[in-house]
């Protein structure tokens, strides 16, 4: 599986959902929820990457806390400096850090820009894709006009 997270895994035409860290939780949710996206970069006004955020991080530390989520600031709970991948990063790279990391989402940086978000689902269907080609291949070798060869 050589397939790199750009373009093989995700556009260059992505759309990259952002927010501030002004933002509220609510905001983020809506955000989201507008965006049909379950996660969410962090920029800051030079549109540096500086933190994501997840819907698990709004159920598990602003609704399981019972915190108010009008008013909490997407800086009080946001990921920092969370761990990126780059364009030309595999797909094996990035199960691999979001196996050893638990993460489901992880920002695609290329320079200082964040250009695109790869999810654990995106890496499914591109291995799924990879193991029913290789499961053809080996059916045509084993029992096709390559058998024997």
């Amino acid at each position: 599986m050589h397939q790199k997270i750009m373009p093989d895994i995700i556009s260059d035409k992505q759309s990259i959902c952002c927010i501030t860290v002004s933002s509220t939780a609510k905001e983020t949710a809506e955000r989201m929820a507008d965006s049909n996206v379950a996660a969410i970069v962090v920029l800051d006004e030079d549109e540096k990457l500086i933190g994501i955020i997840t819907e698990r991080d709004i159920s598990r530390r602003i609704v399981a806390k019972g915190l108010d989520a009008q008013t909490t600031l997407v800086g009080d709970f946001m990921t920092k400096n969370p761990d990126t991948l780059a364009p030309g990063d595999t797909a094996l790279d990035a199960l691999e850090l979001m196996r050893s990391r638990q993460f489901r989402h992880l920002p695609v940086v290329e320079g200082d820009t964040v250009v695109g978000m790869v999810s654990i689902r995106d890496l499914y269907d591109s291995v799924k894709g990879e193991l029913e080609k290789n499961i053809r291949e080996t059916e045509a070798f084993v029992f096709g006009d390559r058998y024997g060869a």
